[in-house]
Order: C-alpha cells, then sequence, then structure tokens
C-alpha cells in the first residue's frame, strides 16, 4: 500500500485536515500521478455538505487535476515517468456497456468509478479525491496534458471545461450558432470561451450588469440582463443553445422562452430544484437536457482544441493549505472564476 499526504473533510466541515492518504499499489495498467495542480469545483462543496450521494465522512475531494507521471503499471505502454498529464472526475468503468463503448464512459450503465466518492471495481474501496499529493488511476483515463497549456489553468478543463464542452457538441453548435451562457461563474467562463472559439455569437444571462466589462473581455458579444422584461422580451426565441450554469435552485422559465425552435437548454450547475412547465417545452419544440462531466472520447478532443486554441481557466493559485478560505470564498462567489490549489505544499 502506498501512501501521500491531503486535504480531508470530515462531518461535513469545509475546514479540511491534513492527513495521510491511502493509496492501491499499482496493478497492471495503473500509473501513479504526483498532483501538481487541481482545481476547487462546486461540486466539491456539494459533496463534503452531503448532496452528492457520496460519504461525507473521510472525504478527500478533488476531481479536476493535472501532474506528473511517477509510476507505472507492468501493462503500461502508454505512459513513461515524468509526462505531464490531466485528470477528471472519472477514473474507470466497466469497459463493456454501450455507453462506455462509444466512449461515454461518464454514463456507465453500471456506473462510472468517480476520482472520489466512487466504489472501486476491483477492491470495493472508496475512492478518495485529488487534494493529495499523489494519485493512482487506470492508464486508459489519464490524459496527456498538450504543450502550450499552462498546467495549473488547465486543470479545471478536465471537469468544468468538459461540462461546457459536451452539450455544445450535442447541440452541434459551430459557425452561426447563437449560444447564451447564464451564470459567469467556474463553468460559464469556460463555456463562453469555447463557445467563441467555435465560431458562436455569445450572450452571457446576468442579473446584474456589472459583468458586462467581464463577458465581452471573455469574447462574449453582448450581456442580456435578465431582471429587465424589456431586454427579456426583445431576446425571445434568440439563442440555439443556452448553457445554464447556476447552482441555485431557479425557474427555468424565462430562460426555455428564450430559445428558439428545436432549441436547447442544458442544466448543468446542478441545482437541487429546477421547477419547469412542460408547455414551455411544447411552444417551440423545445429540448430541456442536463449533463454529467465528459467521457474519453470528448475529453481528448477538448484538450486538443483548448490546446489549438489557447483555452484555459481564468484562476486563482492558492496553496493548498488555504483550501478552506479557497471553499468559503466559492461558497459566496468570491472568486474570478476558479481556485486551483497548488499541492506542492504537500512535500
Amino acid at each position: 500500500m502506498r501512501t501521500t499526504t491531503g486535504w480531508q473533510s470530515t462531518d461535513r466541515s469545509t475546514a479540511l485536515k491534513q492527513v495521510r492518504v491511502e493509496r492501491r499499489d499499482l496493478r497492471a495498467d495503473d500509473i501513479a500521478v504526483r498532483v501538481d495542480y487541481c482545481g476547487v469545483c462546486h461540486s466539491d462543496l456539494h459533496a463534503i455538505h452531503g448532496l452528492m450521494n457520496k460519504p461525507t465522512d473521510n472525504l478527500v475531494p478533488g476531481h479536476e487535476f493535472t501532474g506528473t507521471v511517477t509510476a507505472v503499471g507492468t501493462a503500461v505502454t502508454s505512459f513513461t515517468p515524468g509526462e505531464r498529464v490531466a485528470v477528471g472526475t472519472v477514473v474507470d468503468s466497466c469497459g463493456a456497456c454501450p455507453m462506455c463503448q462509444a466512449g461515454q464512459e461518464n454514463f456507465c450503465y453500471q456506473g462510472p468509478v468517480s476520482t472520489y466518492g466512487g466504489i472501486d471495481r476491483v477492491d470495493g474501496t472508496t475512492t478518495k479525491g485529488a487534494y493529495s499529493r499523489e494519485y493512482v488511476l487506470r492508464d486508459k483515463f489519464a490524459y496527456r496534458l498538450p504543450d502550450g497549456l499552462d498546467p495549473a489553468a488547465a486543470a479545471p478543463l478536465m471537469c468544468a471545461g468538459i461540462t461546457m464542452w459536451e452539450p455544445m457538441q450535442a447541440a452541434g453548435i459551430g459557425a452561426g450558432s447563437r449560444v447564451a451562457v447564464a451564470g459567469l461563474g467556474g463553468l460559464g467562463h469556460l463555456g463562453v470561451k469555447l463557445a467563441v472559439a467555435l465560431g458562436a455569437e455569445v450572450t452571457v444571462l446576468s442579473r446584474t450588469p456589472e459583468k458586462a466589462d467581464d463577458a465581452r473581455k471573455l469574447g462574449a458579444a453582448d450581456l442580456l440582463l435578465t431582471t429587465d422584461e424589456t431586454q427579456m422580451k426583445q431576446a425571445l426565441g434568440r439563442f440555439d443553445l443556452i448553457l445554464d450554469t447556476i447552482a441555485a435552485p431557479h425557474d427555468l422559465t424565462p430562460l426555455l422562452r428564450l430559445l428558439t425552435l428545436d432549441g436547447t437548454l442544458s442544466v448543468l450547475g446542478a441545482p437541487v430544484e429546477t421547477p419547469v412547465r412542460i408547455m414551455e417545452l411544447t411552444f417551440g419544440r423545445k429540448k430541456l437536457t442536463s449533463s454529467g462531466t465528459g467521457g474519453t472520447k470528448h475529453t481528448a478532443e477538448l484538450l486538443a482544441f483548448a490546446a489549438q486554441h489557447g483555452i484555459a481557466a481564468d484562476i486563482e493559485l492558492l496553496p493548498s493549505a488555504r483550501v478552506e478560505q479557497a471553499l468559503t470564498r466559492l461558497e459566496k462567489g468570491d472568486v474570478r472564476y476558479r481556485f486551483v490549489l497548488d499541492l506542492s505544499d504537500l512535500d
């Protein structure tokens, strides 16, 4: 058994404690990764507070990270020690069901193994996340980090980025598409960057005008005030796709009314409640969808696209010892736009 150091939550507390974390000895198809940078996702907060169907005691969060390969199993040919890699929210799956065969392991019929709070398919232990200095996983679920991507700013691509990317691919977004992004946070700012790079005309939906400058700096053509009835009426039927990244419960009706014929509202912020009237879907033959991170096929595509277009997250980098501060500020929405932990202070 290998051991490393990490940050653990107990009793649903954001005051994480530094502990020793056990990692399995390498199986034939495993790699060991020194975790260099790990993003702080809003779902980490959900998990700590018991909202993600994960055990809350002895929870080590963290599921979007970059690092360096330190060792490989006997059957591994795709990686060698010293290579930089990126890892996301899924670290194993059955490999045999139709979803896995399609490269959508995030929807594995037997249940994907999540990076933390999941159940290992071989030994039944609970997975512990990347708020730690080392992680061990199947080589299939690690991705070579492309040259040119900053490893700290690239870490959030592995959850926030792919969460935005898959719905855009499903909707066929490209040149001439009209995309709106509701919520300009860790998810939303990457949604703007990616949609713009795909050639879409992008609008940010916000309750306040203060984000207008930031929206335009990210590449958005416009900011629409959802609290302004006149603006909302003028935008009826305007968008092909709305990426809804709002984490708090909210009414979907106003957003559905902004969709064009056959338009799609993709709810991605994991709100606890999402009230909707079916007739709002009927009028205009609209689609209400959701998505959960991504599989190997689209994740590999995303990393290549991000490297080609120079896309990464706007981050605030903190030493991992300040993880409680990061979680507290994230809960208040006090970050532009993603906290990333530097795990080197665990050496």
